[in-house]
């Protein structure tokens, strides 16, 4: 196999980092969804006391003084005003970046009314305070931060997951003495025993050994490899059946492991992502709020004439309903209920912020091992020659194959005994290496094995027809009696998955580290549009980069090791469950009952959630152009000023509004 090689991308830039990235750049924490959520009950418990001091409340109650519970306001507004400053240290970095969005507006509010509440304490003339309506828009933005940042932190990290392909420690031979070592510590040259079931801990070739060495995590190529003296051996393949002595090549970054997680790396830092709706409402927003507000202010004193008091009361109240609890909640409402939705569908969405993406798919990239196929090697048919039976080719293979540890021969051990084919005595068994096994039944002699096995009995195979798959030959001494094809049989449900697929208007590629014969038989069947056959790591992410170039939204699905660099790479990657814990990792979407058929349902899920999206956001922004105008008394003339309170409970509707809205996905039907 050759070495995976890592590529200079020449529009590797950090454009398309987003707001996500610029805040872990520098080096803040307050992000994380446990900050939020701890930050969310805190507040939650003070409100309560806000609530009862509220004049309106206790003067209702008759349980404290208006001239105490305005400090009493102030003390505890104060303490939840605190838990806000994340909202100003994220809009500092907005300001800087000179991309305003979200945290700008809710800084710009949450600090006005904060601030203004507090002159209003000190300075009776004021008389206007928004302690409680400028606490629970905090409340609520903390919670709708928490439900954000609760999706982007199960993303998890794929690099991690890559390291844990290679072991812990490996048995370094020094002077023919078995030494265990990290493998930190190994170099090129070093020489290492690798066991049966253990990982290959770097590159390297074999010096003195024979076993059959599974790559399917790594290369994406399904059949077992035999592995003997002079063959290239790569970091994370499994030996299965043997022991080998491997002089190292490449170790540690330079490995094929190591390889593949600079390719993750590269992926990240290009991968096209889709500014969130609620960010680009809320930058328009921002300007309109603070350009409305300084207009108001203008307005009322310098042309009508008005009192500064009153002026700066209806600046404040713009800026106050000018960030409404519905903006904050309109996307992680919608988006909370599609995680249940989609669970209930069978796949689990972790980065929420790919709907958008997932709705204008129109190429579907999927691997082949364990994704379209079944990723077990198998037996898919036996062929008889001559005047011999399937039957009889099949019994006479798996008699031969009862004192066989390969793992082609187990393969048709089991299909055997799954046909209940009642098994023979074999006498005088043999291995011959790298081509098959002898035995005799009955004192008749029989050969199982590869093509090299049958040439050497001079049998003509020329005549068999085009086979896609492994080919096990059964021979008798004096002539070919059959054949026995295995492969990595199609799963039932990815025919029903690409058929929905071609009806959505969707195309579908395939991406397999198999060979040119295996893919077209495998895309043939299934009626894909296109494939990529002997396909390494780096080619993988490279086809998905081009497709994407020809103007494509691409949508890849994989479940193993040589898939995560494409699936990060993909506009969407999705990963199938049941596979590796790296393309787990690496996925914005996981596949939970390893089914194709559920991108379709995925892709109708994301256009569903999208509309919902839409609808509350332009509700929650939409109440704003009436509500704005009215804040900041463009219905005066007609005796209409929308004062705080009002405003406050314009805003609670508006909050109902979108949360009402989001729980009808409930019922959507994804068939």
């Amino acid at each position: 196999m050759n070495t995976v090689r890592t590529k200079k991308h020449q529009h590797a830039h950090h454009e398309h980092g987003g707001h996500t990235e610029r805040y872990m750049g520098h080096g803040m924490d307050h992000g994380s969804a446990s900050s939020y959520l701890r930050r969310f009950w805190i507040v939650t418990f003070l409100l309560i006391p806000l609530v009862v001091v509220h004049p309106k409340v206790s003067e209702m109650l008759g349980i404290i003084a208006f001239d105490l519970s305005k400090w009493i306001q102030f003390g505890i507004a104060t303490v939840i005003f605190a838990f806000s400053l994340v909202f100003f240290q994220h809009a500092r970095h907005e300001i800087r970046a000179r991309q305003y969005g979200m945290m700008t507006l809710v800084s710009l509010a949450v600090g006005a009314g904060y601030l203004f509440s507090v002159a209003s304490t000190f300075i009776p003339a004021l008389q206007v305070e928004f302690y409680l309506e400028i606490s629970t828009l905090i409340w609520v933005l903390l919670f709708g931060h928490y439900l954000e940042a609760k999706s982007s932190g199960a993303a998890g990290n794929a690099l991690q997951e890559v390291a844990k392909l290679l072991p812990k420690q490996a048995h370094k031979l020094v002077d023919g003495k078995e030494t265990d070592v990290d493998i930190s510590e190994l170099q090129e040259n070093d020489v290492v025993l690798v066991k049966p079931g253990e990982k290959m801990p770097a590159d390297g070739n074999v010096v003195k050994g024979f076993a059959n060495v599974d790559e399917a995590l790594v290369s994406g190529e399904s059949t077992p490899i035999e592995k003997k003296e002079g063959s290239e051996v790569v970091a994370g393949s499994i030996v299965l059946d043997g022991s080998l002595i491997v002089s190292l090549a490449r170790v540690g970054e330079n490995s094929t492991v190591g390889q593949i997680q600079k390719l993750i790396a590269e992926a990240s830092k290009t991968k096209p992502r889709s500014q969130r709706i609620a960010d680009r409402a809320s930058a328009i927003l921002t300007f309109v709020a603070g350009i409305t507000a300084l207009i108001t202010l203008l307005v009322w004193t310098l042309i009508i004439g008005e009192p500064f008091v009153f002026a700066i009361t209806l600046a404040i109240t713009v800026l106050v309903i000018a960030c409404p609890h519905a903006l904050g909640l309109a996307i992680p409402t919608v988006t909370t209920i599609s995680t249940t939705l989609a669970v209930k569908n069978g796949f689990f969405i972790k980065d929420l912020s790919k709907i958008e993406t997932l709705r204008k798919v129109d190429y579907v990239v999927f691997d082949k091992t364990g994704t379209l196929t079944k990723g077990e090697f198998g037996v898919t048919k036996v062929v008889a020659v001559g005047e011999t039976n399937g039957h009889d080719v099949l019994k006479i293979a798996a008699s031969l194959e009862q004192h066989s540890s390969h793992i082609i021969g187990q393969s048709v051990l089991k299909y055997a005994k799954e046909q209940k084919i009642p098994l023979s005595e074999i006498s005088d068994f043999q291995n011959v290496a790298g081509q098959g096994i002898q035995a005799k039944v009955d004192k008749e002699a029989y050969f199982v094995g590869n093509e090299r096995l049958m040439q050497g009995l001079k049998f003509n195979l020329q005549t068999l027809e085009e086979i896609s798959g492994t080919v096990v030959y059964v021979a008798h001494e004096r002539e070919l009696l059959g054949y026995i094809i295995l492969a990595d049989a199609i799963k039932e449900s990815s025919y029903e998955a690409v058929k929905n697929l071609h009806t959505m208007g969707v195309k579908i590629a395939m991406l397999t580290g198999d060979n040119e014969q295996v893919a077209r038989s495998v895309s043939e069947e299934l009626g894909i549009d296109t494939y990529f056959a002997n396909v390494l790591p780096e080619d993988k992410y490279k086809h998905i980069k081009e497709l994407q170039e020809s103007g494509n939204t691409v949508l890849m699905v994989g479940d193993g090791v040589n898939d995560a660099p494409a699936l990060t790479q993909a506009d969407a990657g999705v990963a199938i469950g049941a596979g590796t814990d790296v393309a787990v990792e690496s996925g914005d979407v996981v596949l939970m009952d390893n089914d194709p058929g559920d991108i379709a349902r995925l892709i109708t899920l994301s256009k569903k959630v999208y509309v919902k999206m839409v609808q509350n956001l332009a509700w929650a922004l939409g109440y704003n152009v009436v509500a704005i105008p009215a804040a900041a008394g463009v219905f005066a003339p007609w005796g209409f000023f929308l004062r705080p309170e009002i405003g406050a409970l314009v805003m609670s509707i508006s909050t109902v509004v979108v949360v009402v809205n989001a729980l009808a996905l409930r019922r959507v039907r994804l068939g």
